[in-house]
């Protein structure tokens, strides 16, 4: 007899599907009147004891509040100190530590790079002011810019019209540039 109540009492937990099946049944026809008070005075009694449970919660929340405020930790102060855990903890990865010592010795490679393609840009423009063509550029706009002084602020009183400084400073460049081209061709025919 033991053995065929065992088999009528699980000891698993329902399922989905049991639960189901519970929940659809219709228990009520089956129960007498006083079990149906008795177990009505229970729900009663279970809800009661949830709501006073919330309640019981929700002042120890209240409690554990304050208790932090008092400590000096709020919200903020917990978020930093999750984060400053979480980003020690990231550190001592060793995907961390190979992937640091790798940008770090490219970023000196980068460095070394850069600083020896400035050194080599400077010491072109350095061989390009040395060069023949820049000091003839060179001689040509200061001869130009003597010109625009002497021409705006220089011997006439009236000083000149701004157009007619313009225009004799076009006509100067355009015959030094043309004189230019010249004593470039006679330097090539002496050499």
């Amino acid at each position: 007899m033991e053995a065929q109540a065992q088999g009528l009492l699980e000891t698993e937990p329902l399922q989905g599907r049991d639960e189901d099946t519970v929940a659809s049944a219709d228990y009520s026809s089956m129960l007498s009147e006083e079990e149906k008070e008795e177990l009505k005075a229970e729900l009663v009694q279970l809800e009661d004891e949830i709501t006073t449970l919330r309640q019981v919660l929700s002042a120890k929340e209240r409690h554990l509040v304050e208790i932090k405020q008092k400590l000096g930790m709020n919200l903020m102060n917990e978020l930093k100190q999750n984060f400053s855990k979480s980003w020690h903890d990231m550190q001592t990865t060793t995907a961390y530590k190979k992937t640091h010592e790798t940008l770090s010795h490219a970023g000196q490679k980068a460095t070394a790079a850069f600083s020896n393609v400035g050194t080599a840009i400077s010491k072109k423009f350095g061989d390009m002011r040395n060069s023949p063509t820049f000091k003839s550029f060179e001689e040509r706009v200061e001869t130009t810019v003597t010109s625009l002084k002497t021409k705006v602020g220089g011997m006439n009183p009236n000083g000149g019209s701004f157009e007619e400084v313009l225009s004799s400073t076009a006509q100067a460049s355009a015959q030094s540039v043309a004189g230019g081209s010249r004593r470039t061709k006679e330097e090539e025919l002496q050499c």
